[in-house]
């Protein structure tokens, strides 16, 4: 017997009234549809509730709907925090709303209300609306998704045959410097030497001549473990920098021969992306170019990105992964701390405010960078691995991908990241748990 359908009576169906119920029911399974016509609603035999302020003589289940679904722009005014059936939730203009809330989380808009940048032009997590409200560590649309299901059921009196959200664990890495020696060549590789010999960097010194010689790995060269990680089962996915020379893209050249072995051989294992160049975040022939230099190395169409340095202009930058042909994008994090930067942990279709749509450009929120907890947060790998099992267990209740970001050289007990690879290790052992 096929689960119940559900009917919802609203004024008006609007592309964010539509998102938002998409992400509440419709992604688990369960079957709703709108209804605006009175009469209709009323003779309606199915499980049914009012979203809307319209008076029914007969009383229903109703929850009373903030301006801001079926609103058309985008307001400066922030929400505060108020409850809902006990449950907190965002208060638009002194009415609690848990559906608002939920679209207010998932679409971003908060952010796009947001001056705050560091010297990125980034929105720092600090300054982030979910963090003031003290819900960045939790996955607070999904939280509040269940809850408005959980009532429904107990004052209709059914149970919904739910589909529950998959967990699983996403490995994702990217190859900002493929090496840290091998295959540097011409210009670039004498002044990398200069630089050493100016500092008498004696470690660096030799080091480069025993990697150079064959004498020992380069330090950055943990393409194997990363392959090895995809073996185990994991869905690896490795977004490639090949932007041109500049003073934050630092990679190989696109066209070095060794570089472009490298690429195809993890290719071939597993699904490699575009990390699209610092500068190409202001250009969108910049991003197509790069687009089409991967495509012609792997020879595989490219449809899965990262922003380099997590750089996202709302909503220009996915607005632009999606006319160069991306689908899915893998940039959703914040740089200087963990945490559900849209309230969620899996993926999701990106609402164009701007435009007021749902787009086609899929949105996998990170759940943290490599970067984040030993640079940023400056946490001991202990530390690092505490703050993973509070986000895993976070993820494993409510269903999703977990998604770490680290980077090929953080992986392989080097320098700074002495030690860190326990943490990645730490994470991907939580699958079995």
């Amino acid at each position: 017997m096929d689960a119940p359908q559900l009917h919802i009576f609203v004024d008006e169906v609007t592309q964010r009234l539509l998102f938002t119920m998409n992400l509440i029911f419709k992604d688990r399974g369960i079957h709703y549809a709108f209804v605006n016509d009175p009469i209709d609603f009323q003779r309606s035999q199915l499980p049914k509730f009012v979203y809307s302020d319209y008076y029914f003589e007969e009383q229903f289940l109703q929850v009373s709907p903030a301006d801001l679904i079926f609103e058309h722009d985008i307001s400066s005014k922030w929400p505060v925090k108020s409850l809902w059936n006990e449950v907190e939730v965002l208060s638009f203009n002194q009415k609690p709303d848990i559906v608002a809330s939920i679209f207010y989380v998932a679409s971003l808009y908060h952010e796009y209300t947001n001056d705050a940048r560091d010297k990125h032009q980034r929105i720092p997590a600090k300054h982030s609306f979910l963090d003031q409200m003290g819900w960045l560590n939790q996955v607070v649309v999904d939280r509040w998704a269940e809850k408005l299901i959980e009532w429904l059921e107990e004052r209709l009196e059914i149970r919904f045959k739910q589909q529950p959200i998959p967990f699983s664990i996403v490995p994702t890495f990217d190859i900002d410097h493929a090496f840290a020696y091998k295959y540097k060549t011409g210009w670039r590789r004498a002044i990398s030497r200069f630089k050493d010999v100016v500092k008498y960097d004696k470690t660096r010194i030799y080091e480069r001549k025993q990697v150079e010689s064959g004498q020992i790995r380069d330090p950055y060269d943990t393409f194997e473990d990363i392959l090895a990680i995809g073996r185990a089962g994991f869905p690896v996915r490795v977004f490639w920098l090949l932007g041109d020379y500049a003073e934050f893209d630092r990679n190989l050249p696109h066209n070095n021969a060794a570089h472009k072995r490298l690429i195809q051989k993890m290719a071939h294992a597993v699904q490699v992306g575009l990390h699209p160049s610092y500068s190409s975040n202001e250009s969108l022939g910049k991003l197509q170019v790069e687009k089409q230099r991967l495509e012609s190395i792997i020879t595989k169409n490219v449809t899965i990105s990262r922003q380099h340095f997590l750089k996202l202009e709302h909503g220009k930058t996915w607005r632009e992964l999606l006319k160069a042909g991306f689908t899915d994008d893998y940039s959703l994090g914040f740089a200087d701390q963990p945490g559900f930067r849209a309230g969620l942990s899996r993926p999701y279709p990106w609402f164009d405010l701007k435009k007021n749509r749902i787009t086609e450009l899929t949105l996998h929120p990170i759940t943290y960078m490599d970067g984040t907890l030993n640079e940023y947060m400056r946490l001991s790998v202990a530390e690092a691995t505490q703050i993973v099992d509070s986000l895993m267990q976070e993820v494993r209740a409510y269903g999703g991908e977990f998604i770490p970001l680290w980077h090929n050289e953080t992986i392989g007990d080097y320098g700074i990241w002495k030690g860190w690879r326990e943490v990645l290790d730490h994470t991907l052992k939580s699958k079995e748990l």
